[in-house]
């Protein structure tokens, strides 16, 4: 009986592969246009322009707890390294009375673990 079973199975296994097999043999090949739009996958597409930078020294508001400040002053020339952050010469907690610049924010003296630090945490260092 249990031969005759696994017989069977063998035979409906082999019909339902022929069948498939057959049934797509004769079939078109249809084209199904791209979601994205017609540009070829490969092809490069010129990037926009980016809009003129906010240079008027007015603060901005911001849209949402957390988010990061609109830098409203030009930043050309600005040395950005591991030992010198010009931000800092304005931004540092002791210098904003003289200069009127924000004071960044104390999420910057925490590490990724919550702990306070005495001085900027190296991952808010690039302020850019």
């Amino acid at each position: 009986m249990r031969s005759w079973t696994l017989l069977g199975t063998a035979l409906a296994a082999f019909v339902v592969l022929t069948v498939g097999a057959l049934s797509q043999d004769g079939a078109p090949i249809r084209i199904v246009p791209r979601v994205t739009g017609n540009a070829q996958p490969m092809e490069l597409e010129r990037v926009p322009a980016l809009g003129r930078p906010i240079v008027d020294d007015v603060r901005r508001m911001r849209n949402y707890p957390e988010q990061p400040p609109v830098i409203p002053h030009s930043i050309d020339g600005y040395q950005l390294t591991l030992n010198t952050n010009r931000c800092m010469d304005c931004h540092r907690r002791e210098f904003t009375e003289g200069s009127g610049a924000p004071m960044i924010s104390i999420t910057h003296f925490q590490d990724r673990d919550g702990q306070v630090l005495s001085d900027v945490t190296p991952r808010r260092y690039f302020c850019t």
